[in-house]
C-alpha cells in the first residue's frame, strides 16, 4: 500500500470515530440528557472501544493477511456507525437510572462501532512495515497522523457539521462514507467477490433503510439541546417547552401573569419578598426558556427591563417561531454563555438577577462558583437580589455547598423550599436568595403564602445549621454533578 494511501485511511478512520463520538451526546440527549454522565459514559466507551480495537487489530493483522482485513473492517466499522441509530431509538426508554441507561446505550451503539474502526490503523500500520530499521518511524508517523484525524474529526463535528444537519442524518452519513470507503478498499486490496459483494450490498441497504426509517426522538434540533414544545390539554393557551428529557419552561401564552411550576412560583416570591412593592424593576436572566419570569415581571411590574443571556441561538429561534415572546425596549436577549456575559454588564445595573441556567438537572458548575456570584454582586444594586433556582435532594450536598458559596459574598442568604426537601425525602427545585440587605423572613414567608406555595423559609440559625462544614465552590473545586448523585453513584429519586 502506497504511504499516501495508508496515512489518509488512518486518518479518515480516526477522524470517523471522533465524529461519532461527538454526535453521540446529541444522539442520546433526548433520552438520557445532556449532563456530565452522558458524556463521560461515551468518552469512556469510545476510548474503551478504541484500546480494544487496537489491541484486537494487531493481533489479528499478525495471523492474517492485513489485505483481507482492512476493507472489512471498514465496512462493519460503517454499517455499526450506522446501526446506532435504530439501536438507541430502540433501546433509549429503557427502565433504569439516566446512568445505567447511558452506559447501556454506549455500550450497544458506540462501543462496537468504536473498536471494529479502531482495528483497522494496526492493520495499515503492518503493510508499512517492510524496514526494521524504520519501524519507530513509521509507527510514529501513524500514531501522528491518526490523532491529527481525532483531532479534526472533533472540531469538525463540533464547530461544524451540528449546526449544518440533522444528528441521525450526520450519523447515517459518516457510516455510509466509511462503507464506501471500505468496498474501495476492498475491491483494490483484496478483490472483493461477486457473493461477498452481494452479501455487503444487502447488509449495507438494510442497515441505512433502518438507520433512515427509525422514528426520530428529536422534534428540533438546537445547538444544545433536543427540544419541543407541547400544547397543555388541560390549558388551551398553554405551552410547555421540553429540552432533551426535562420540562424546563411553561408559558400561558394569553396570561403572561400564570406560574405553572412551584419554582417559579419560588422565583416571584423571591422578587416580591424583598423588592419594593408594585415598583418597576431591572432585571438580568440567566438562561431564556420560554421567557417566563421576564413576561410576569413585565405584567405584574410595568416599565420593568429584563436582559436574558441564553446561550442557544436554536432555542431562542424556535420560542420566537412557536411562544410569542415579549418585545418592545424593556426586553433583550443576548446569545453566549452567561458566565462571559455577565461580565460585559455594567456595575449596579440590576435590581434582580435570576438564575434559571440548567445543563440536564444541574446548574452548570461555571455559574455556581464564588467567582461567578462575585460578578452577579457587582451587577446588583445595594438593594438587589440574587435568586436562583436549583436542584437538589437527599443529604443535599450542592444546595449546602452553594449556600456557602454565596454567604461568602452576600450579606444575607435564605432558601426557599419543600420541608420534604429540607429533611432529605425527595428531590425538588429549591430556590436561593442572596441580598446585601437583611432578608425579612416575615415578608418572604408572606411573599411565598401569596403565591400559593405550601414551602418551608429557611433563613438565619436553621440555614446555619444545614450549611455547617460545607465547601464554598470555587472555578478550582466546582464538583456540582458529582453532588447530585448519592453514594451509590445513582441519580436520586
Amino acid at each position: 500500500m502506497p504511504p499516501f494511501v495508508a496515512g489518509v485511511l488512518v486518518f479518515v478512520t480516526s477522524a470517523a470515530i471522533l465524529v461519532l463520538e461527538i454526535l453521540a451526546g446529541r444522539l442520546l440527549a433526548p433520552y438520557v440528557g445532556d449532563t456530565l454522565e452522558t458524556y463521560t459514559a461515551i468518552i469512556g466507551t469510545v476510548l474503551t472501544g478504541i484500546a480494544v480495537g487496537t489491541w484486537a487489530g494487531g493481533r489479528l493483522a499478525d495471523r492474517r493477511d492485513p489485505r483481507q482485513l482492512i476493507g472489512p473492517l471498514l465496512v462493519v466499522g460503517g454499517l455499526l456507525a450506522v446501526s446506532s441509530v435504530p439501536i438507541v431509538r430502540a433501546v433509549g426508554n429503557v427502565g433504569g437510572s439516566e446512568l445505567e441507561r447511558s452506559m447501556l446505550l454506549c455500550l450497544l451503539a458506540f462501543f462496537p462501532m468504536a473498536a471494529v474502526l479502531s482495528a483497522v490503523s494496526p492493520a495499515v500500520v503492518k503493510l508499512q512495515l517492510d524496514d526494521l530499521g524504520r519501524t519507530g518511524q513509521i509507527v510514529g508517523r501513524y500514531s501522528a497522523l491518526s490523532t491529527a484525524g481525532a483531532v479534526i474529526g472533533t472540531f469538525l463535528a463540533g464547530f461544524v457539521l451540528i449546526e449544518a444537519a440533522r444528528t441521525s442524518a450526520l450519523v447515517i452519513v459518516t457510516g455510509a462514507l466509511v462503507v464506501g470507503l471500505g468496498v474501495v478498499m476492498w475491491l483494490w486490496l483484496d478483490r472483493l467477490r461477486l457473493r461477498s459483494g452481494a452479501i455487503v450490498a444487502v447488509l449495507a441497504l438494510g442497515t441505512l433503510s433502518l438507520g433512515a426509517t427509525v422514528g426520530n426522538g428529536c422534534e428540533h434540533e438546537t445547538t444544545y439541546h433536543c427540544a419541543r414544545i407541547e400544547t397543555d390539554p388541560a390549558n388551551p393557551s398553554g405551552r410547555a417547552l421540553w429540552l432533551d428529557t426535562l420540562r424546563h419552561s411553561y408559558v400561558d401564552l394569553d396570561d403572561p401573569t400564570y406560574l405553572e411550576f412551584a419554582y417559579t412560583k419560588g422565583l416571584a416570591a423571591a422578587i416580591d419578598g424583598t423588592q419594593p412593592e408594585g415598583e418597576a424593576l431591572d432585571s438580568v436572566h440567566l438562561g431564556g426558556a420560554g421567557y417566563t419570569m421576564p413576561r410576569w415581571l413585565g405584567a405584574t411590574r410595568q416599565g420593568s427591563t429584563s436582559v436574558v443571556l441564553e446561550i442557544d441561538q436554536g432555542l431562542v429561534d424556535l420560542v420566537a417561531d412557536e411562544l410569542d415572546p415579549p418585545d418592545g425596549p424593556g426586553f433583550e436577549v443576548r446569545i453566549g454563555d452567561a458566565r462571559l456575559l455577565v461580565a460585559d454588564l455594567p456595575d449596579g445595573s440590576a435590581d434582580v438577577v435570576v438564575g434559571d441556567a440548567f445543563g440536564g438537572l444541574a446548574v452548570p458548575w461555571h455559574l455556581t462558583t464564588e467567582e461567578f456570584v462575585t460578578q452577579v454582586h457587582r451587577v446588583l444594586r445595594p438593594t438587589g437580589v440574587y435568586a436562583a433556582n436549583v436542584i437538589d435532594g437527599n443529604d443535599l450536598r450542592f444546595l449546602r455547598a452553594e449556600v456557602a458559596t454565596l454567604r461568602s459574598v452576600f450579606a444575607d442568604v435564605a432558601v426557599v423550599a419543600p420541608a420534604a426537601t429540607f429533611a432529605g425525602l425527595q428531590r425538588s427545585n429549591l430556590v436561593v436568595l442572596a441580598s446585601d440587605l437583611p432578608i425579612s423572613l416575615d415578608r418572604l414567608d408572606l411573599a411565598v403564602g401569596a403565591a400559593g406555595l405550601d414551602h418551608q423559609v429557611l433563613t438565619g440559625a436553621e440555614l446555619d445549621a444545614l450549611v455547617a462544614g460545607a465547601p464554598v465552590l470555587t472555578d478550582d473545586f466546582a464538583p456540582v454533578d458529582q453532588y447530585l448523585l448519592d453514594a451509590s453513584n445513582r441519580p436520586r429519586t
